[in-house]
């Protein structure tokens, strides 16, 4: 067994070298610090699954998910965060990852969540389990947030950070033209008139929490 880890934090590594070697004493794990390392790592060797932070400097997790599906379109990616599952699982599901891991609880469910993904199944909890099935049933009755892409979000998470869009485009790796155009695009999706509003609507709706 391989398992390739992706955080930036290397206090988090280390813990998930331990969970898992008390689980599999003979895996092999690999670890890299950012989404750039990952994609270029995932090639060199035949993993078995893949745990992958979602906010990490640079490209985010969820950003680099659907190149890394198309590179190694068999191996499973698990993706881990301190925000708030309901707002989340859902979304990185649907984008093609094997599961979502909260970061508060990883010592009680990674060992489950391994097991599940090697069987090729999902890792979802109940109530992320029904909101697929209500997302599924009533797709027009979806919230705003819901509606933005991938890259979308993460630039909204920045903006709701209360980065700058300069600072947005360095960390996410894009022109500053193509972070305001982004911009210009949540604003509409959202229904909102400024960087302000675009903070109170995050509130509200009780995003990045734990962020």
């Amino acid at each position: 067994m391989k398992i390739l880890i992706a955080d930036d934090h290397a206090v988090v590594r280390r813990g998930l070298r331990v969970m898992i070697h008390e689980e599999y004493p003979h895996a092999q794990i690999g670890e890299v610090a950012n989404a750039e390392s990952l994609l270029s790592e995932i090639g060199k060797e035949a993993w078995t699954v893949v745990i992958c932070d979602m906010n990490m400097p640079g490209r985010s997790g969820l950003d680099a998910l659907s190149q890394l599906r198309q590179l190694a379109p068999h191996v499973p990616v698990l993706i881990m965060s301190v925000y708030p599952e309901e707002q989340y699982a859902v979304r990185v599901i649907r984008a093609g990852a094997a599961g979502y891991l909260s970061k508060d609880s990883l010592d009680t469910e990674l060992p489950a969540a391994l097991r599940q993904v090697m069987k090729g199944k999902k890792y979802i909890s109940a109530d992320t389990a029904e909101k697929l099935a209500e997302a599924v049933q009533s797709p027009h009755d979806k919230k705003a947030h819901e509606m933005l892409s991938d890259r979308e979000f993460d630039v909204f998470k920045g903006l709701a950070a209360g980065k700058s869009v300069s600072e947005i485009a360095e960390q996410l790796s894009l022109g500053v033209t193509t972070v305001s155009t982004y911009r210009s695009r949540i604003l509409q999706k959202l229904s909102v008139p400024n960087n302000a509003a675009l903070i109170r609507y995050a509130l509200e709706h009780h995003l990045f929490e734990g962020s």
